[in-house]
């Protein structure tokens, strides 16, 4: 939640659209039918949901319709179906913090408490979503009408220096993991620490990291890693690794992007670039008005229930009325997502928006909006089976690779 509201106050480079398309009109209106029924037919997933930030949330539940301008959330079941996806990477995030043993142990704890609150949420609707493994479950969980739920570790500051720790977050479900968020750690540089890098790409322990991951079967996530970091992980991963939310500098020169080369890199090793709808264009410092404003609405409540929540969010929306700001719209998106795909190909590419961490542009708001990536797919001429693809497949073969090597050493 702390990404998102940074968003939302418009005082990080997280909103917006590339140049060449930020004057584009956002997409209107409803989907054709037919490409509905298209759409609803792929197996769909999303590889970054952080929506497990609002699972303990009172009054809160993933099984009841929200909307995004009442409490800031983009997932929840009913939304999902609308949608047509069918499941994805629940994320256990640690925001950075201290490289010190009370640091890891906050972290540690936190983290575990995080994915105690995905495992509860499955269980307290087990008819309607269950835990995913391995790359077949996808397909098997949603035969069954069920929602399948992956997990993945964004930063890994709470395994501290003991990578026993990974065998552990793995037992519970864990299936992919980045070793870094936006501040350097023990494993690795970050792309955006304002402090510049420390590592030259891994630290040691961070190849030892990498290495333990491979072997557990844990795909790598290298989004928020440095340069060096995307450039080692290809060379040393004994799998393809993936970016799970991330984009083309080539539309926004962010650290947070990638180069037309570590695209290129990536998808000839197999590996796969997720589209964010974050990074997308220079964000705009807010007016003096707008700032007064939301420096006297204050923060939202830390621990606030959903009642809470919504009440804060109104007078949040309020101010946005008052004083609005410019955001990216879906042609931004999905010019990110053309021109990966030009440059990657489309077994090179996959769908990670950061819903619930940031994510979401004008016409792509929340995840019932997704049939709207396939429509403009097909209007350029993207097959069904490229279309699958960008949508699960890709993502399924990279967690099958992964799980694979596992295997291989194990034996």
């Amino acid at each position: 939640m702390r990404r998102l509201l940074t968003v939302l106050l418009g005082s990080a480079a997280l909103l917006g659209g590339g140049a060449h398309a930020a004057d584009k009109k956002p997409v209107e209106g409803e989907v054709p039918k037919a490409i509905k029924t298209l759409h609803d037919g792929f197996l769909t997933l999303d590889t970054h949901l952080d929506t497990p930030e609002h699972f303990a949330r009172k009054g809160w539940s993933m099984l009841d319709r929200h909307a995004y301008l009442d409490d800031l959330t983009q997932v929840d079941l009913p939304r999902m179906k609308a949608g047509g996806l069918d499941g994805g990477f629940y994320v256990i995030y640690t925001g950075q913090g201290e490289l010190t043993a009370e640091g890891y142990r906050f972290a540690r704890d936190f983290a575990l408490e995080r994915a105690t609150e995905i495992r509860e949420m499955v269980a307290a609707h087990s008819d309607q979503f269950e835990l995913a493994y391995t790359a077949e479950d996808a397909a098997r969980i949603n035969k069954a009408g069920k929602s399948f739920v992956y997990q993945s570790i964004e930063n890994s500051w709470p395994i501290g220096e003991d990578l026993t720790l990974l065998r552990t977050f793995y037992d519970t479900g864990v299936r992919m993991a980045g070793p870094v968020h936006f501040r350097n750690n023990q494993f690795a540089d970050s792309s955006t620490d304002p402090k510049g890098k420390i590592w030259n790409g891994y630290s040691p322990l961070g190849l030892r990291w990498l290495a333990e991951a491979n072997r557990l079967g844990i795909l790598i996530d290298v989004s928020h890693a440095s340069d060096d970091v995307v450039d080692q992980s290809v060379a040393l991963s004994k799998a393809p690794i993936i970016a799970s939310h991330s984009g083309a500098k080539a539309i926004f020169d962010h650290p947070r992007n990638l180069d037309d080369g570590r695209i290129k890199k990536i998808a000839a090793s197999g590996g796969a670039i997720c589209i964010n709808s974050v990074y997308l264009k220079a964000p705009t410092p807010p007016s003096a008005e707008r700032k007064a404003a939301l420096d006297a609405l204050g923060p939202q409540p830390e621990s606030g229930s959903e009642a809470e929540v919504k009440a804060w969010v109104k007078k949040l929306m309020e101010v946005n009325a008052k004083y609005p700001f410019p955001r990216a719209n879906f042609d931004t998106f999905m010019a990110s997502m053309l021109y990966t795909l030009k440059i990657a190909g489309p077994k090179g590419v996959c769908v990670g928006a950061d819903w619930d961490g940031g994510g979401g542009v004008e016409g792509l708001e929340d995840v019932a909006d997704l049939p709207k990536i396939t429509a403009r797919l097909k209007a350029e001429g993207y097959s069904d089976a490229d279309i699958q693809d960008i949508w699960s497949g890709n993502v399924l073969r990279l967690v099958a690779g992964a799980q694979a090597y596992a295997k291989s050493v194990a034996k």
